[in-house]
Order: structure tokens, then sequence, then C-alpha cells
């Protein structure tokens, strides 16, 4: 059984209770969510937005039916309208002027040397592409990172499947000319 037929069935197991086949289905969904919300609110807020969205998902477990690909949609649009209201939300919310890392200094003794190597070059072009507009950025992360094919990506986004992919290719575009300027 190939990978997308145990995640089938492992949704199909989480619907009818089964904790260990939730386990495995956030294991594969979760870090996909997490990069494409990070580019929405930033990295330090997509692991809250993220939390919010799966707890609502669970909640709502049982009016959710379908495949793996559709619950990867459906979580990933529910993770979307909570980074839109976490967005909305921090617009009303005042703002210290010092960051947190100016009010605390915590050493830490793990050596995040080997841990940060791998993910340097996804986080730099997860960054790159945070720059972009947000519909290109969105467009890009659902198409590109989340591998949705383009009608997933238009209801998730509310859009035409036609606006997603020239959203996606203006981004693309936009991406290559940034990296091509780079010295």
């Amino acid at each position: 059984m190939g990978e997308h037929e145990g995640l089938d069935c492992a949704v199909e197991a989480m619907q009818a209770g089964d904790e260990a086949a939730f386990r495995v289905v956030y294991r594969h969904v979760q870090p996909p969510l997490l990069r494409y919300l990070s580019v929405l609110v930033g990295p330090a807020e997509a692991e809250d937005v993220a939390s919010e969205a799966w707890a609502q998902a669970f909640r709502d477990l049982d009016r959710f039916s379908g495949d793996a690909d559709g619950f990867r949609g459906w979580i990933t649009t529910i993770g979307r309208n909570r980074a839109l209201d976490h967005i909305r939300h921090a617009r009303r919310r005042p703002v210290a002027d010092e960051s947190i890392d100016d009010l605390i200094d915590l050493p830490d003794d793990v050596d995040l040397e080997a841990d940060t190597i791998g993910r340097i070059n996804s986080e730099a072009v997860i960054r790159l592409i945070g720059t972009l507009p947000r519909d290109q950025a969105e467009a890009i992360m659902l198409r590109t990172v989340l591998g949705f094919d383009a009608p997933t990506a238009a209801r998730i986004l509310g859009k035409r499947p036609g606006a997603v992919r020239a959203a996606a290719h203006r981004g693309l575009k936009q991406l290559a000319k940034r990296i091509s300027e780079e010295p």
C-alpha cells in the first residue's frame, strides 16, 4: 500500500475515533500546514494559528467527509481562516516597543548546528515567498509547497482555478527575478 492510500486509511480511521490514526495524519499534514501558515502570519505566530486550526478541525471532524487530499484541503482552509482572523486581531492589538528577545536572555545548551543546517535553505525560501504579495505567496505555497491541484487551492482561497494558476505563475516569476538579482 502506497503512502497516499495509507493516509486515506488513516483519515478514515481518524474519523472513526482512532487516536493512533490521528497522530499519523497530524505528522503528515502538520509540517506543510505550518510552512503555509508561516507565510501568512510569520513563523513566530504560525504554531499558535496551526494549533487553533487543529482544535477546530478536531471539534468539527464529524462534519468532514472525504479522503486524505480532502482532509488536507479542509484543514488548510481552516488554518487560512484562523490566520486571517489572527491578522485582523493583530491590527487592533497594541505592540510593545521592545521585543521579547530584549527582555529575556535564556541560554540554550542544545547544539542547534546540525538541526539548523537542514532548515536554512527551506526557511530562506519560505521567507522569500513571504515577501511576495499575499495572493501570490498563498498560491505558491498551496500549489508548490503543499502540492494542491489548482481546483483545491482555488476552493481554499475562494477563487477560480485560473486565478490561482496566474497568481502562482506571477509569484514564481517574481521569485526567479529576485533570486537572479541576489549577489
